[in-house]
């Protein structure tokens, strides 16, 4: 019975596998023969749950391909995602504003891995790679569906509350006490103070950034700017030699033309006679 059972989870890990890594263009076709398959061997079970797969659009395939090709990102970003928490709870400042650039860091890295080997995707596409990647730091659902995306999620709000592009659900209402309001405004000032933060870490990532590139600009400009004297140093050599040739050039056919001009002395004549 339990190898029954082991051989029906094989076949569906594996069409699992298969679909959510090869091109969603396949995606139909592979399916159908995953599902035959389950058929023949008299699996009707899993051959329902394999056509019950969905198929992904191209920008949650581009991250399930990531994470089943390199199985360090979903760690990387869970390890990530629980500094992030801890840091929040603990309201430290300093800790979310680094976190914060970190977080940043690690989703701009992953995204390039996942469409590295890619021909060109269009900008839609990135940014939805780079939102799913953001998301799956802040909804633990999200971070637990990586591998079998069906669409790209969205990270919507403060904090690490779950979305998938949808607001998420409205805490059930409380009876309200004197103190509540107080605690709600304190709440709110703690959430726009640490949105502030990450507002600034984002700031200096791109401030540094913008600094790097101009540092780069700028030795550029020196390193072409040396070239540019050489150059000119190289011109003016070229044109004082062109000078002096000039010079020995006239000197030459003035000397020639006197000599063509000089009569013939009498030596030449008694030569004649």
């Amino acid at each position: 019975m339990l190898s029954i059972l082991h051989g029906m989870s094989d076949l569906l890990a594996d069409a699992t596998a298969e679909l959510y890594r090869a091109d969603p263009d396949e995606f139909m076709s592979r399916r159908g023969e995953f599902v035959a398959r389950a058929r023949e061997a008299g699996e009707q079970a899993v051959a329902k749950q394999i056509a019950a797969l969905r198929k992904p659009t191209r920008s949650a395939w581009v991250v399930n391909r990531l994470v089943r090709a390199d199985p360090e990102v979903t760690g990387r970003l869970a390890a990530l995602a629980a500094e992030l928490r801890d840091a929040e709870r603990s309201m430290d400042g300093g800790r979310i504003r680094e976190l914060s650039a970190t977080r940043a860091r690690l989703v701009d890295d992953l995204t390039r891995q996942a469409l590295a080997d890619l021909p060109p995707a269009p900008a839609a596409v990135r940014e939805e790679v780079t939102a799913t990647l953001d998301a799956a730091l802040a909804d633990p659902q999200v971070a637990a569906n990586l591998g079998t995306l069906v669409r790209a999620a969205h990270w919507a709000g403060f904090g690490l509350s779950p979305a998938q592009g949808t607001p998420a659900p409205a805490p059930p209402k409380k009876k309200t006490t004197p103190a509540e309001p107080s605690a709600e405004r304190e709440r709110r000032h703690r959430e726009k103070i640490i949105s502030a933060e990450r507002t600034v870490a984002e700031a200096d990532r791109t401030a540094d950034a913008a600094n790097a590139a101009e540092r780069q600009l700028a030795d550029a400009v020196r390193r072409l700017e040396g070239e540019l004297a050489r150059a000119r140093q190289e011109l003016a050599e070229a044109r004082r030699q062109a000078y002096r040739a000039e010079s020995q050039q006239r000197r030459a056919a003035e000397t020639l033309s006197r000599l063509r001009s000089k009569p013939s002395g009498p030596a030449d004549v008694s030569n004649n006679t």
